[in-house]
């Protein structure tokens, strides 16, 4: 038995006493229950690549005795968490671009990470829907899918109140709270006794590294992972109807180094050590009938910052550039110069008076690099660039613009966009259905996937069905610019190593992980939604 399990028998004791001075009762098992443990951004090709270098040992083991099986799935498009969890959560086609962009028709800018971002996207999506986590617990997940208790989740992080309200019960909680702090406390101090040990022994290196890989090791690796784990396990000893753990380490490596990178492929090893752990409080509750499920979201493209590939300049500055009259007349170094303001204020997260104060700077400085009949023309033009993917809005119209009205507003600068080294190619609406530019071409979404840009890809027909999905939803720019397989191999316009939101095969192709005795829908898993009939059967007790 490790110290993990004493603790947990701890709390588990804990909680029968208080149940008995509540007069309440154990949990009943009239019904199935589920544990769903989310690997962000892991592809289906990583997954067993990893499996098989013996990165993911336990869930190898589990797939080779039988108590796994795995079902491939593609995830739809975009493939980003938001728009994953929101199909899964709440059985909708979501109105979900990407993880930023700009809603037109309520004039604001969305951005996940943002206060209140989350909890507003989610109450649009879950208006007269039922979750599947009702009576559950969620945890690291963008939306709560209705649960009552969750924690670090996007939707309730700026309201301790309402956020991991189990953990702030103190007196229900307190062996766990006490034995994660203290775990947590060693671990992180061998982590940094190794990391000085590694400074003396490659002080060149080690500073090339820089520190905010180990802050990441530390606050992902250990702190996030052993809460997330510790309170899940304890979940299941309670009973809790629904538990859903999305573990967030690989994924925020594989965006800073890579998918493949060996510090994201480290990742992997921790996050099966919490599976392990996980799956051994399934097996010691039978009475209790968990099911374990494991999937990923989405995969990952490695990728290369659009400004390497563009001198410097930021996918703004290019489209500025493309729809400016005096795009000519433009040279590099004023390019450049408008790209770095765009790109300082995009980072920049300021409030008050401050904010103001960057409010006019970036009104002011595009003056300087653009003429008057320019800056004339450009106003009503938003770029948000939000990874692999960008967006263009024309904000003076409320609804999405046709290709058509945007080539008799800006001739040939959709298409000047398109030849760019660095687009792979920009998707825009017609009467007729999405078009795909290509090179300086126009293609229809058939056209493209027959002999354009997708022609030869054997899922061609999820990817033409995902993409198609995309131009439907309002929120979606009226242009989509993807650097998913740019001339020079695949871009983010974010500076970022590894990227998805995309409909390359890593980031598209993902997988479930499911007990042999459970049926999923008999149909190819082609979008995230089409598993919420089958988590729902658990809340109406159908299972």
């Amino acid at each position: 038995m490790t110290l993990d399990d004493v603790f947990l028998w701890l709390q588990r004791a804990v909680d029968r006493l208080i149940r008995r001075l509540r007069a309440g009762s154990a949990p009943l098992a009239d019904c199935r229950r589920f544990l769903v443990i989310q690997i962000d951004g892991l592809s289906r090709a990583v997954l067993e690549s990893a499996m098989a270098a013996g990165r993911l040992r336990t869930l190898r083991r589990l797939l080779r005795r039988g108590q796994l099986v795995l079902r491939p799935m593609s995830v739809g498009i975009p493939t980003s968490t938001p728009a994953f969890q929101a199909g899964v959560f709440y059985g909708v086609t979501p109105d979900i671009p990407g993880f930023h962009w700009y809603d037109k028709r309520a004039r604001a800018d969305i951005y996940f990470p943002r206060p209140g971002v989350a909890d507003f996207v989610e109450e649009r999506h879950a208006r007269n829907r039922r979750g599947i986590m009702e009576g559950g617990a969620c945890y690291g997940c963008i939306f709560t899918g209705g649960a009552a208790e969750n924690l670090w989740t996007f939707a309730r992080i700026t309201q301790p109140l309402r956020a991991g309200r189990s953990l702030l019960t103190i007196a229900a909680s307190a062996f766990l709270l006490l034995w994660v702090v203290a775990k947590c406390v060693v671990l992180t101090a061998f982590e940094m006794v190794r990391a000085v040990l590694r400074l003396i022994a490659n002080p060149v290196g080690e500073t090339r590294r820089g520190w905010r890989w180990l802050l990441f090791k530390i606050g992902l690796s250990i702190w996030l992972r052993q809460l997330f784990t510790l309170s899940a396990t304890a979940d299941l000893y309670r009973g809790v109807p629904a538990v859903y753990v999305n573990f967030l380490e690989y994924d925020v490596f594989a965006h800073a180094y890579g998918p493949r990178h060996p510090r994201a492929l480290r990742a992997l090893r921790h996050v099966d050590r919490s599976i392990a752990e996980l799956w051994r409080a399934v097996r010691r509750l039978p009475e209790l009938r968990y099911d374990l499920y494991v999937l990923s979201d989405h995969g990952q493209a490695p990728t290369r910052p659009f400004t390497e590939v563009s001198g410097g300049v930021s996918i703004e500055g290019v489209v500025l550039a493309a729809f400016s009259p005096g795009s000519r007349g433009l040279g590099p170094r004023r390019l450049r110069g408008l790209a770095r303001w765009l790109q300082a204020y995009r980072r920049t997260r300021g409030r008050g008076l401050y904010q103001r104060y960057l409010n006019y700077m970036e009104r002011d400085f595009p003056e300087r690099v653009l003429p008057p009949e320019a800056l004339r023309r450009l106003e009503p033009i938003r770029v948000v660039a939000a990874g692999p993917n960008a967006f263009v809005y024309f904000t003076d119209a409320a609804e999405p613009l046709s290709f058509e009205a945007i080539e008799a507003r800006f001739p040939g600068a959709a298409l000047e966009v398109s030849r760019h080294p660095g687009v792979g190619f920009v998707l825009a609406r017609s009467a007729n259905g999405p078009l795909c530019l290509y090179r300086g071409r126009v293609w229809s979404l058939n056209e493209a996937c027959a002999t354009g840009p997708f022609t030869g890809r054997e899922d061609r027909n999820v990817v033409l069905e995902g993409l198609t999905d995309l131009m439907e939803m309002p929120s979606a720019g009226d242009l989509v610019i993807y650097g998913i397989g740019a001339p020079v191999g695949h871009v983010s316009y974010l500076h970022e190593m590894g990227a998805h939101a995309g409909p390359s095969p890593e980031e598209l192709q993902a997988f479930v992980l499911h007990p042999p005795a459970v049926a999923l829908p008999s149909l190819p898993l082609t979008r995230p939604s089409q598993l919420y009939a089958h988590f729902m059967a658990y809340c109406e007790g159908r299972r």
